[in-house]
C-alpha cells in the first residue's frame, strides 16, 4: 500500500515548532503559578484549540485541496470524540490519587508531551509498516471492530488505575511517599529519591494514553495514509484535551451513551478498514456518519439521562 504524503520535512519542521511553542506560552506564561483551572479559562482555551485546528485546516484545504481537509477534519473528529473517552478515566484517576484540582493541569500537561513524544514514533512506525505490509489494513480493522464491541459490553466497568500492571509496577521500583509535596513529581529524603502521588498519577495518564493511542491511531489510518494528516489531527485533538477535561469533568458523567456512540464509531470504522479493498467508503460519508453517531448519542445521553443513583458494574 502505497503511503502518500503531503508533508514534506519543511512543513513538519513548521508543525513541531508551533506545537513546542505553544506548549512553551502554555506552561511558561499563562500557567507558570500552579491555580486550579476555572470553566472560564477552560472555555476560553478549548475555544483557542478548535479555533488554531480550523485555522490549520483552511491552509490544508487551500494547499493541498479538499480531499486532504475533508480526510484532516474526519481524523480530528474521530480523535476528539475518543479523547472525551479519556476524560472519564482522568476523572478517576485523579479521584483514585487524590490529585488537588492546583496541580492536575500539571500533571495533564505533562501528559500531553510524553503522548506527543509517543504518537509521533506510533504514527511513523505505523505507516512505515502499512507501506510495507498491506495485510495490516486488516489488523488493524480486526482490533478496532473487537475495540468497539469491548467497549460496548464493559461501558459501565468500574475502572481502578491504581491496580494496572505498569503502574503497580512503577511502584515496585520506584518508592513513593503518600503525601504531596507541592507541585514537585519525586522529592529527595536521606539522600534517596522517593516518587509523589503527582508522579504516579502522571504514570497512569501516560499509560492511559498509550491504551488509547493503540486505537485512535489505526482508526485515523482507516481515514488516510497520510502521516502528516494523521499526526496533525491526533496532536490538535491532544492539544485542546486538557482545557476540554476542565470544562467536561463536572458534567461528563452526565452523557451517560456518549460511550456507545464511541463503540460504534469504532466498529464502524473497523469495519471500514476491513472492506477498503472492496468498497472504499468516500471521506464525506465517513465524516457524516462518525458526526451522526457521536450526535445522536449525545441528543439521547440529554433526552434519556441515566437513572439517578445508578452505579457501575464491579470489575470482575
Amino acid at each position: 500500500m502505497p503511503v502518500e504524503t503531503i508533508g514534506s520535512p519543511l512543513l513538519w519542521a513548521g508543525f513541531l515548532a508551533f506545537v513546542l511553542a505553544m506548549l512553551a506560552i502554555d506552561l511558561g506564561v499563562f500557567h507558570r503559578k500552579a491555580h486550579a483551572v476555572g470553566l472560564k479559562e477552560a472555555g476560553i482555551w478549548s475555544a483557542v484549540w478548535v479555533a488554531l485546528a480550523i485555522v490549520f485546516n483552511v491552509g490544508v484545504y487551500f494547499w493541498f485541496g479538499s480531499e486532504r481537509a475533508l480526510e484532516f477534519t474526519t481524523g480530528y473528529l474521530i480523535e476528539k470524540a475518543l479523547a472525551v473517552d479519556n476524560i472519564f478515566i482522568f476523572v478517576v484517576i485523579f479521584s483514585t490519587f487524590a490529585v488537588p484540582a492546583i496541580y492536575q493541569h500539571r500533571v495533564l500537561f505533562w501528559g500531553v508531551v510524553g503522548a506527543l513524544a509517543m504518537r509521533a514514533v506510533f504514527i511513523l512506525a505505523g505507516g512505515a509498516f502499512l507501506q510495507r505490509f498491506h495485510w495490516a489494513i486488516y489488523l488493524f480493522g480486526a482490533l478496532l471492530a473487537i475495540t468497539g464491541v469491548k467497549l460496548l459490553l464493559q461501558r459501565n466497568k468500574e475502572m481502578h488505575p491504581e491496580r494496572n500492571p505498569l503502574v503497580r509496577a512503577f511502584r515496585k521500583v520506584f518508592p513513593t511517599t503518600p503525601e504531596f509535596h507541592g507541585d514537585r513529581f519525586t522529592v529527595l529524603r536521606n539522600g534517596r529519591r522517593y516518587a509523589t502521588p503527582l508522579l504516579l498519577a502522571l504514570v497512569a495518564v501516560e499509560v492511559t494514553d498509550l491504551i488509547f493511542a493503540v486505537d485512535s491511531i489505526p482508526a485515523i489510518f482507516a481515514i488516510t495514509t497520510d502521516p502528516f494528516i494523521v499526526f496533525t489531527s491526533n496532536i490538535f485533538a491532544i492539544l485542546g484535551l486538557r482545557s476540554l477535561y476542565f470544562l467536561l469533568a463536572g458534567v461528563i458523567t452526565k452523557f451517560a451513551y456518549l460511550k456507545v456512540g464511541l463503540s460504534f464509531v469504532l466498529i464502524f470504522v473497523g469495519a471500514k478498514m476491513l472492506l477498503m479493498d472492496v468498497y472504499k467508503v468516500p471521506i464525506g460519508a465517513s465524516l457524516g456518519a462518525i458526526a451522526g453517531i457521536l450526535g445522536l448519542s449525545i441528543v439521547v445521553s440529554l433526552v434519556r439521562p441515566a437513572r439517578a443513583g445508578a452505579r457501575p458494574a464491579p470489575e470482575s
